[in-house]
Formats: C-alpha cells, structure tokens, sequence
C-alpha cells in the first residue's frame, strides 16, 4: 500500500529532468501531485464526465497545502455526482473574467486614469486636466467604451457644457479631451481621434475685470469675516499679485526673511521666482497657525489637513463674493450687486494698481513674473536685471495703498471705477 501524503514526503519528490511525474495521492482517489521537470509542484484531479478523460488543475505547491488540495478535489467529485463538469466551469469562468477585463480596459474611466498615470502625471497641468477630466468626460461617459465616442459625442458634451453658462470651461475641456483621444491614437487604442475638427464652442472675450477701490475694500472686510483659511488667502493672493497654484501652495520653507522664493518647478512659465512681501503680506502669513500633518511636519501654510493645499476655489470664490455683497448692502444701506469676479482678476487688480501708483510696466511684469510684453523678445534674452529692489518697493507701495483703501486715507489717488 502506498505511503499517505505529508509535507515532508511531497517535499522529498524529487523532479526528473526529461518527463513530468505524477503521483497519486493515496488519500483521495483522483487526486494527483504532478511534478515538473523544472521541479515546479501542483495538484491535478483526474476524472471522467460523460464517459471521457478529464482533468481539472487545483493548485500549486506550496501555496495550495495538501489539505487545501484534498478539499478542493472532493469539492470538484461532489460537482461531478450532480452532473457538473468542474473543468468546464472553470474555463467559464475563466473566458468570463477575461472578457470582463477586455471590457474594463477599453472604458473612458479606465484610459483616462492610464492617461493620467502615463502622461498628466508628468506635467505641471496635470492635476488640473484630470480634474476637468473627471469632472465633465467622466461623469458623462465614463462608463463607455472609447470605441463607441464619435464627433457627434463630443459636440453634444461640450455644448452641454457651454449651454450652462461656461463657454470657457467648454473650450478648455475640448483642448484636454482632443490631447486625451490623441493619446489614444498615438498608443494605438483609436484608429482616429473623433475630436478631430470639432471648433472651439465660441470665442472667448479677453477678460479685463478689476476690482474697484470699493470692490477692494468689500473684498478685504469679507476676508476678515470669513477667517482662515480662505480669507488670509484671498488677502495674500491681492497684496502678492501672484497665481492661484503658487499662493495655495506656499510653504515656510519657501520663505526667506521678507522674500518668497518659488522655485522654477513651483511657477507656470519654469522660471524660478522671487516675490519681495511687503509688511501687510507678512503680517497676513504670520498670523495663520501652522497645521502639521499625522507625521508632525508643517508642509503647507494654507491646509486644513496638514497633508494637502487648500483646494475647492470654486465655492471658496463664491463664499467670499457673497460674504462682500453682504459687506457692501451693509454699508450702503440697500442691496448691492457686485459683477462677477474670479481669483485671477485679483491679480489684475494689483497689476493695475501698481500702474495707478506710477509703478512702470517692466517693473509689474517683474513682479508678475511675466515673460511676454516688454519682458520678452530681444529684451527677454538680454536684460537680465530681476528688478529685486523695484519689486520691493512695488509691493511694499501697493501694499500702503491697500491698506489706506481699507481705512478710508486713499483719496489723494485716482479711484478706481467698476471693471
């Protein structure tokens, strides 16, 4: 009679370099251990359905335990008692996840996080496409094959989104869904990109909204009165006149003395950046309390976990325009409508603004870290003065002003009208 099975005696078989062995396991008729040249080891059940040979793979060794083994093939034999053929369901199975996983790969969720992982990943932009992304290709088609997107689609999702009232959004969304189908193209998902042709919705007027002297004094008290963190934000976003990104994403190590300094892969154009804070601006990052992330490290100064920047400008702008609404019926003594505005036209308002106090245009632009106007071309290339003395005393000129705007000592200049 044959020795039963145990661990010591599976593990002693030793493999035979020209053939597979398979060894029947004495304590379950049926059940093999099969051997390969390689020295590899798994359980196979032999059986017979519908008076033909049959044979259904289990397991291998070690991962599969001679228990586990025996339990797996009377599961199988009790199948074959009831008429089942246990190898066929597994090839079933088998085509069935194969199949399912050939669906999966080829829906617009799945390639845009590949898009994501294999492309935006890279880029300054990224996070920004793929929340656009997300949030209108996604939420539309996401559950669609990309194969079945035609031009048709893409017209109707992007007039959606113009039909309510963001013809801005909308074109930037074709510029992200055409680099995303391009994508596609290029590894060989698509034959052809079904955004080919499709025309930007409409024409986007060049946006030149400035907040007026009122407007900046409406905006500054709704910052006092909404608090951190969005309120010191919107103050530094005005006194600093720098981008949305960089100001969100400011920390205490980036700060020298009265100096921000923004690395070349912390601004928009690759170009490193030194930004002069003038008082009001440093009184304003002094006063917000340092929030450190589950390790005890202070990463951002603008978080409210610790772990990220703040995020969520949207809603974050529409509190603070209504908080100035209520500023400005207050102080009138009626309902006052305010024009919409946006982060970016703060920084507008201060490019004006230091216009306004006689400040020149290359200076601004310097301030602004701006490589187009006076500062590019010939000019660009050649002059190489970062103008650190001039930003200064910009900043530190446009942030007096502000502050005498807020406390009614501004009237010796040229007030500002509604942009």
């Amino acid at each position: 009679m044959a020795k039963a099975f145990t661990a010591k005696t599976i593990e002693a078989i030793k493999p035979d370099p020209a053939k597979r062995i398979e060894k029947p396991d004495p304590g379950l008729q049926g059940l093999y251990l099969v051997t390969q040249p390689s020295g590899a080891k798994s359980w196979a059940l032999r059986y017979r359905f519908g008076g033909r040979p049959a044979k259904l793979t289990l397991g291998r060794w070690p991962a599969m335990g001679l228990a586990e083994a025996r339990a797996a093939a009377s599961e199988a034999l009790d199948k074959i008692d009831h008429g089942k053929n246990p190898s066929a369901e597994k090839k079933a199975t088998k085509a069935a996840k194969l199949e399912a996983q050939l669906s999966e790969r080829d829906k617009i969720k799945t390639l845009i996080g590949q898009f994501d992982k294999r492309h935006l990943s890279s880029l300054k932009s990224g996070r920004v496409v793929r929340r656009e992304l997300d949030r209108h290709v996604v939420s539309e088609w996401g559950e669609r094959d990309i194969h079945e997107i035609t031009k048709r689609d893409v017209i109707d999702l992007l007039d959606g989104i113009a039909d309510s009232g963001r013809v801005v959004t909308a074109n930037r969304v074709r510029a992200y869904l055409n680099k995303f189908l391009n994508w596609a193209v290029e590894r060989d998902i698509l034959p052809m990109n079904p955004a080919t042709g499709v025309k930007p919705v409409a024409k986007e007027a060049s946006r030149d909204r400035v907040l007026s002297d009122d407007e900046i004094r409406w905006f500054w008290k709704a910052c006092e009165a909404e608090g951190f963190p969005w309120g010191p934000f919107g103050k530094v976003l005005l006194l600093t006149g720098q981008r949305l990104g960089e100001v969100a994403q400011i920390t205490d190590q980036e700060i020298r003395g009265d100096l921000w300094h923004l690395s070349a892969e912390r601004t928009k154009n690759g170009r490193a950046h030194d930004v002069p804070l003038s008082e009001p601006a440093r009184d304003e990052l002094a006063g917000i309390d340092r929030i450190k992330d589950k390790d005890g490290l202070v990463r951002f100064i603008f978080t409210t976990t610790g772990a990220s920047p703040v995020s969520g400008f949207f809603k974050a702008r529409a509190h603070l325009h209504s908080a100035m609404a209520k500023v400005a019926s207050e102080e009138r003594g009626e309902a006052v409508e305010i024009p919409r505005w946006t982060f970016h036209d703060l920084r507008r308002t201060a490019a004006t603004g230091m216009a306004r106090l006689g400040i020149p245009v290359r200076v601004t632009e310097a301030v602004l870290n701006h490589v187009s106007g006076t500062g590019g071309g010939i000019v660009g290339v050649y002059q190489r003065h970062d103008y650190a003395d001039e930003k200064r005393q910009a900043l530190e000129a446009w942030g007096r002003f502000v502050l005498a705007l807020i406390e009614g000592k501004a009237d010796n200049v040229v007030r500002l009208s509604h942009g």
